[in-house]
């Protein structure tokens, strides 16, 4: 078994001890040092390169997001960042993702030293999903071999959340597109979302991402783009140039009423161990848009939504994936190819084409 090597970046003391103890429990991670900045953090790095660095944002001497744009042009390694779980610590997180980092770990707002250490399975899990991403740089560099497994509970499928009867109404007639991404989905929605006119078909979206987080990346993706792109709220419909963001912790699914689409946000238990979930906004739009609709699964690991790409397949619908060289874990995509659910497998660059590609094709009228 290869062995991940971490580095912790972060100017609390107590913090690195505790996140250290954590890793060092798994046998598959070597902590091979821990850095108060990230000044201190290169003298030891230039002696040993970690395959993942493990950052703390707000740091003495150097920022965590100054270093780690500086380290995405001088040697891409995966990040994962250590963010307070605050409206000002989502905005940062944000803003470091967007940057290059692959993933991200919260630290609780009170009561660090009775909850942090709660945490560890998130941490662990985060640290060994980034060993497995491929860094997407200008050097070019190779995808990261996987080092270790990540270890999972048991899942559920969509059907915990779309179990109840529904009376379907008059069909609407209107295109839209549902999107799924996790791991790298942040910069690589980023790349397709800026790249949309207003004459987009409407758009909704689930990005892994827990509760403020969503918020703080709808108002950054809505600052940079020509559509409008906020966070989704229960009842908001699905219109051109507009791209709804499921909130964290909630399920999105696609429901139509009045010939309109529109969605739902409701609570429920995690679906493919993820709250949203991919695979549970998929499943309600092949229901309830059927052929009109366009699915799109991106960047990220595991398997949701490849199930609910394959019902959309299956009812007509135009189904895409983004290609492996492109992602910086292809497992969310790959999953769904093996389950034959994929029409069109495309560059991230070919994706907003693609989108108004479908745009402008004859409506469908029987949604059914």
């Amino acid at each position: 078994m290869m062995v991940i090597k971490v580095m912790v970046v972060d100017d609390s003391a107590f913090v690195r001890k505790i996140l250290t103890e954590i890793l060092s429990e798994d046998r598959g991670i070597d902590v091979i040092g821990a850095a108060a900045d990230p000044i201190f953090a290169m003298r030891h790095m230039r002696r040993q390169w970690p395959d993942v660095i493990v950052l703390d944002i707000v740091m003495p001497r150097m920022d965590g997001i100054v270093f780690l744009k500086q380290l995405m042009s001088d040697r891409p390694t995966p990040v994962v960042m250590c963010s307070a779980f605050t409206e000002k610590g989502a905005e940062a997180t944000i803003r470091a993702l967007a940057a290059g980092a692959v993933n991200f770990v919260t630290k609780p707002r009170a009561g660090l030293r009775e909850r942090l250490p709660s945490a560890a399975g998130s941490v662990l899990h985060a640290v060994k999903e980034a060993s497995q991403a491929r860094v997407i740089n200008l050097s070019n560099s190779r995808p990261n071999e996987s080092k270790c497994p990540i270890e999972v509970g048991p899942k559920l499928n969509a059907d915990a959340i779309l179990s109840k009867p529904d009376r379907l109404t008059a069909p609407a007639t209107e295109r839209i597109a549902v999107v799924g991404a996790s791991t790298g989905g942040t910069r690589a929605l980023e790349k397709v979302l800026t790249t949309l006119p207003s004459s987009c078909p409407g758009l909704a979206i689930v990005q892994h991402m827990p509760a403020k987080f969503t918020e703080a990346f709808a108002a950054r993706l809505n600052g940079i783009c020509q559509i409008e792109v906020r966070e989704a709220v229960n009842g908001d419909r699905i219109m051109p140039g507009k791209a709804l963001i499921a909130p964290g912790g909630k399920h999105m699914l696609v429901k139509r009423a009045f010939g309109a689409y529109y969605v739902e946000i409701v609570d429920g238990p995690p679906v493919c161990r993820h709250c949203p979930s991919v695979d549970v906004l998929f499943r309600s739009a092949a229901k309830f848009a059927g052929k009109n609709a366009l699915g799109i699964l991106m960047t990220g690991m595991g398997d949701d939504g490849a199930r609910g790409l394959k019902e959309l397949y299956e009812c007509g619908a135009q189904t895409m994936i983004q290609d492996e060289a492109s992602c910086v874990i292809y497992g969310m995509p790959k999953e769904a190819l093996k389950l034959g659910a994929v029409g069109t497998v495309l560059s991230l660059s070919d994706i907003s084409p693609e989108i108004m590609k479908y745009a402008g094709k004859e409506r469908i009228w029987d949604a059914t």
